[in-house]
C-alpha cells in the first residue's frame, strides 16, 4: 500500500545504501585525480554563460557542479565545511570519505551489520587521531623555526596548486602577509588585487592598502597625514529620491528655481562635510562635479564610487566609521594614514593607502596572463593563507606526502589487533582508505603505486616514522629533510569530518523523496 503522494518516492534498504554509496564513490572519483602536486585540472563551463573556469581546487570544483544524489550533497557540504575551518584539504576529505564508504560497501556485502562497520569506524579514528597527536610538533617559542614551519606548510600547500612553479617565492610572499596579522585569522586585513598582464613572478606583496579606483578631478595625486572621512551618502543634484515622483513648472525660471534650490541643498551637505576638518573624503556612490569642484576648492580630495567592500576594507585598516549623515561631527570616527598617492599597475592607475592605523593591513598585487589563471592564483593564494593563519593559532604541525596517512594507517592496524568480533574487520578497513591516499598521490604522478605505497608501509614499520612520498623522484624520502609539512589542525580535521561523514551515510536505510511543488500559472 503506497502512503506518499503522487509523485513522492520511497528508496528502502539495499537499494538505499547502494544509492548512497554509489552517489559518494562517484563523486569521490571526480575529484580524486586532481590531489597532490602532480593532480591534474578540471575545467568547469558555465551552461548559461560560457563562462570557464580551469582549477584543481576540490571546493570550486563540488561547489560547481549541480547534483541529484543526496550522500553527493553531504561530501559536498564537508568539503565546504573544511573550507571555510581550515582553508584547504577539501580534496582530501572527499576522497577519504569515499574510500571509507567504498570499504563499508564491500564489508555490508559480507553480511557485516551498518551499526557494527560504524562501530569499528569509530574506534579506529580515534586511534588515528592519537596517533597524529603523538606525532605533531611545536615550535611555537623558537620563533625562526616555526617561520620555517610556516614557509614549508606554505609550499606544501602551494605545490599541488597552479603557483607551484614559484611556490617558494609565493609561500614567503604569504608567510610574510600572514604574520603580519600579529595571530588575528582575520584575512580582510590582507587584500588581493588581481591584474592581467606580465607574469606570475612578478606578483608582490605591498604594505599598506590599495583601492582600485582613481582620485577626483583637480585633486593631488600625492597628500601626506590624511584625515579620511568614509562615507555612504548621495552626492548628486539632479535626481528626486521619491520613486515615480513628477515636478511640474510653469515657466523655465521656476525650474531655475529649483536648481538653484538643490544647488545650495547641496552646498550645504558640502560644508557640513568640511566642518570635520578633513583633507579625504571617499563615498560609496558616485560624487556629482558639481559637489566635486566644491570639495576641491575647499582643499578636499575626492575618492568617488568606492563599492561596498572597497569601503568596508578601508573602513577596517584606517580606524574610520562610514558615516551617512554630517550634522554631528564629534560623533564621527575619522579614518587616518600617513599617505596617499596614486600608483601605476600595468596599465591601471590604483590608489595607494600607506602607513594605515591598522598595522597588518597589506595588499597583495597577483599578475598573470589570463584571467582564469589569476582566479586559480587567487583561490591558491587564500588556500595558503587560510592555512597559515589558523597555524598561527594552532601552532602543531605533522609531516605531509602520504606520511601522516600511513603513520595513522599503522596505529589502527595495531588497535584492530587488540579487538575482538568483527569490529576488528571494519578497523582494518578503516586503514585500508587511509593508505588510499598515498596510493591515489602515487597514481597522479605516474608512479607504481603499489611498489611504493608497500615500501613506504615497511618503512614505517621499520621505525622510520618520518618517511614518506617524494612526488618528484618516485622515492621514499624522509618529508623533515624535504620540507613537506602540513597543519595539525588540517590533517585532524580531515579525519574527523571524513569519518562522520562516512557514519552518517552508512546508517542511512531510507531515501524519501519528496513531491515536487507545482508553479500554478497566474
Amino acid at each position: 500500500m503506497n502512503i506518499f503522494g503522487a509523485e513522492a518516492t520511497e528508496e528502502k534498504a539495499e537499494n538505499a545504501r547502494l544509492s548512497s554509496f554509489v552517489g559518494a564513490l562517484a563523486l569521490g572519483d571526480l575529484v580524486k585525480s586532481t590531489l597532490g602536486p602532480k593532480g591534474m585540472n578540471k575545467i568547469l563551463q558555465s551552461g548559461s554563460t560560457g563562462d570557464i573556469n580551469v582549477t584543481n581546487d576540490g571546493a570550486t570544483i563540488l561547489k560547481a557542479i549541480q547534483l541529484d544524489n543526496a550522500a553527493a550533497k553531504i561530501l559536498v557540504n564537508i568539503s565546504k565545511v573544511q573550507d571555510d575551518e581550515v582553508g584547504d584539504g577539501t580534496t582530501s576529505v572527499c576522497v577519504l570519505a569515499a574510500e571509507l564508504l567504498r570499504e563499508a560497501e564491500k564489508l555490508v556485502a559480507q553480511k557485516i551489520h551498518p551499526q557494527t562497520i560504524v562501530e569499528g569506524y569509530r574506534l579506529a579514528s580515534a586511534a588515528s587521531l592519537k596517533a597524529l597527536e603523538k606525532a605533531a610538533v611545536d615550535h611555537r617559542q623558537d620563533a625562526a623555526q616555526f617561520r620555517k614551519d610556516l614557509f614549508n606548510i606554505a609550499r606544501t600547500t602551494l605545490s599541488s596548486k597552479v603557483l607551484s612553479q614559484d611556490k617558494d617565492y609565493f609561500a614567503n610572499l604569504a608567510v610574510d602577509a600572514v604574520l603580519r596579522l600579529k595571530g588575528s585569522t582575520d584575512l580582510e586585513h590582507i587584500q588581493i588585487i588581481k591584474k592581467v598582464g606580465g607574469k606570475l613572478e612578478d606578483s608582490y606583496l605591498d604594505e599598506g592598502f590599495i583601492l582600485d579606483k582613481s582620485i577626483g578631478v583637480n585633486c593631488p595625486k600625492r597628500l601626506e597625514n590624511a584625515k579620511i572621512l568614509i562615507a555612504n551618502t548621495s552626492m548628486d543634484t539632479d535626481k528626486i529620491k521619491v520613486f515615480g515622483a513628477r515636478v511640474k513648472v510653469d515657466s523655465t525660471g521656476k525650474l531655475a528655481e529649483l536648481e538653484r534650490a538643490e544647488r545650495d541643498k547641496m552646498k550645504a551637505k558640502v560644508d557640513a562635510i568640511a566642518t570635520h576638518g578633513i583633507n579625504v573624503f571617499v563615498n560609496r556612490q558616485l560624487i556629482y562635479n558639481y559637489p566635486e569642484s566644491l570639495l576641491a576648492e575647499r582643499g578636499i580630495l575626492t575618492i568617488e564610487h568606492a563599492d561596498f567592500e572597497g569601503v568596508e576594507r578601508l573602513s577596517l585598516v584606517t580606524g574610520g566609521e562610514i558615516a551617512s549623515t554630517f550634522d554631528r561631527p564629534d560623533l564621527v570616527t575619522l579614518g587616518r594614514c600617513e599617505l596617499i598617492e596614486e600608483i601605476m599597475i600595468g596599465e591601471d592607475k590604483l590608489i595607494k593607502f600607506s602607513g594605515v592605523a591598522a598595522g597588518e593591513a597589506c595588499t597583495v598585487v597577483l599578475r598573470g596572463s589570463t584571467n582564469q589563471m589569476l582566479d586559480e592564483a587567487e583561490r591558491s593564494l587564500h588556500d595558503a593563507l587560510s592555512v597559515l593563519s589558523q597555524t598561527v593559532k594552532e601552532t602543531r604541525i605533522v609531516l605531509g606526502g602520504g606520511c601522516s596517512e600511513m603513520l595513522m594507517s599503522c596505529a589502527v592496524e595495531e588497535e584492530a589487533r587488540r579487538m575482538q568480533g568483527k569490529r576488528a574487520i571494519a578497523a582494518e578497513a578503516f586503514g585500508r582508505a587511509l593508505r588510499q591516499i598515498p596510493t591515489i598521490l602515487a597514481d597522479n604522478a605516474g608512479f607504481d603505486s603499489s611498489d611504493l605505497v608497500s615500501r613506504l608501509r615497511a618503512a614505517h614499520y621499520e621505525g622510520k616514522s618520518d618517511a614518506g612520498l617524494d612526488m618528484y623522484e618516485g622515492q621514499i624520502a624522509s618529508m623533515v629533510k624535504l620540507g613537506v609539512t602540513e597543519s595539525y589542525k588540517l590533517k585532524r580535521q580531515v579525519v574527523l569530518s571524513a569519518s562522520e561523514a562516512a557514519e552518517m551515510i552508512l546508517r542511512v536505510d531510507d531515501i524519501l523523496r519528496a513531491t515536487p511543488r507545482r508553479r500554478e500559472a497566474v
